[in-house]
């Protein structure tokens, strides 16, 4: 077997990858419950600020985001990144409470693949479908998951670098409070092929089913 070049994107791609989490967020602390603070604060703006926490809570399912690396059963990563690792490598987060990412990638022979799991978990149900909507319209050309979260959306796009080809399908998920993102692309090193859309695209799916299943489960 010859010993092909990896093109810079890809030899890129298997280095270390840091990826820096949403900022973390902190709920405001009931009122100042003192007889001096009783006779400072107006009985309108205590009772706002004792109910605007209760408020966030109540739109809150997730708490914080589960294990990235545990969410893909086992032949699931050996069925999408043959010779990968099974427990993969959880990327570096600044905040593990609000966002966590694993990776998994292998080059086997001449066929490698790159598979990342990504949760993010948000303040309300509202930022995450905002943050959803914009994600979304920033990846133009793929179409809607049903049935997978409140709302899904995948798409695949080519590209080509040095006459190599690599095919990458990413699936956005919302669910609730939290966002979902599976990103999965392979390339054929002795071909210069990349593996079919379909291929991609059916990979993508799959572990965002799986991955949506882990967030429901934790």
């Amino acid at each position: 077997m010859r010993s092909l070049p990896l093109p810079l994107a890809l030899t890129a791609r298997l280095a270390p990858v840091a990826v820096l989490a949403t900022a973390g967020w902190a709920l405001s602390s009931g009122p100042d419950t003192s007889p001096a603070a009783k006779d400072k604060a107006p009985p309108d703006t205590a009772n706002r600020s004792a109910s605007a926490p209760a408020t966030e809570a109540a739109t809150k399912t997730y708490a914080s985001a589960p294990a990235p690396c545990e969410a893909l059963a086992g032949k699931t990563i050996t069925s999408l990144v043959p010779g990968a690792k099974a427990a993969g490598k959880e990327i570096p987060s600044t905040d593990t409470e609000v966002r966590r990412t694993c990776s998994w990638n292998a080059l086997k022979g001449y066929d490698y693949r790159w598979l990342d799991v990504s949760f993010e978990v948000m303040q309300t149900d509202e930022a995450a479908l905002k943050s959803y909507k914009e994600r979304v319209a920033d990846r133009s050309g793929g179409g809607a998951v049903p049935g997978l979260g409140d709302s899904a959306y995948s798409v695949v796009n080519l590209t080509t670098e040095d006459k190599q080809q690599t095919r990458e399908g990413t699936v956005l998920v919302r669910a609730a409070n939290a966002l979902v993102t599976i990103t999965y692309n392979g390339s054929d090193f002795e071909s210069k092929k990349a593996p079919g859309t379909n291929e991609i695209n059916k990979g993508a799916i799959k572990a965002a089913k799986e991955a949506v299943a882990a967030l429901r489960g934790g």
